[in-house]
């Protein structure tokens, strides 16, 4: 990876801050396509997006997007996938944060750090039904309250 990331020398600094600041909480951390990728628990993610935003000008949230991966039983991988599609203006670079989620597992709200996170959130609770806890107003966007199930899901009935 260090060897990719010398063509980006702003972003080198970046993953060398974050590991200097948070050491294992980073599992991982990729360089490809021209975007810096970080895997970390979901514990820490609020502290790592606000030094990003805070220490590094990561202050947009492009995107948010909930996987589900359906891993097979003793892969050692969480059932679901959280992406924070982060952008700097300055230099028009990007940033990917994930965090895997567990079936029965909540994932901290991000709403304070990033308002566009608000929609987001609640996309993802109803369609993959993660919980995002201190979110100011979790709850369905597309479905109603009364509808059972989350279509996004990979075991949801095609029927419905």
């Amino acid at each position: 990876m260090l060897e990719e990331l010398a063509e980006a020398p702003a972003l080198k600094r970046v993953a060398d801050a974050l590991r200097e600041r948070f050491g294992d909480a980073v599992l991982e951390t990729v360089y490809e396509r021209k975007e810096l990728s970080f895997r970390l628990g979901a514990r820490d993610l609020p502290a790592v997006l606000e030094f990003l935003k805070t220490g590094h000008d990561f202050n947009a949230l492009n995107d948010m997007i909930g996987l589900d991966r359906l891993a097979p039983p003793g892969e050692g991988r969480k059932r679901f996938e959280i992406l924070y599609q982060l952008y700097r203006f300055s230099d028009h670079r990007r940033a990917r944060v994930v965090v895997e989620v567990g079936l029965s597992e909540s994932v901290p709200s991000i709403v304070s750090l990033y308002g566009s996170a608000d929609w987001a959130e609640r996309e993802i609770f109803d369609m993959f039904g993660i919980r995002f806890e201190g979110h100011p107003d979790l709850r369905r966007i597309y479905l109603a309250e009364d509808f059972s199930g989350h279509p996004l899901r990979k075991d949801f009935p095609l029927e419905g």
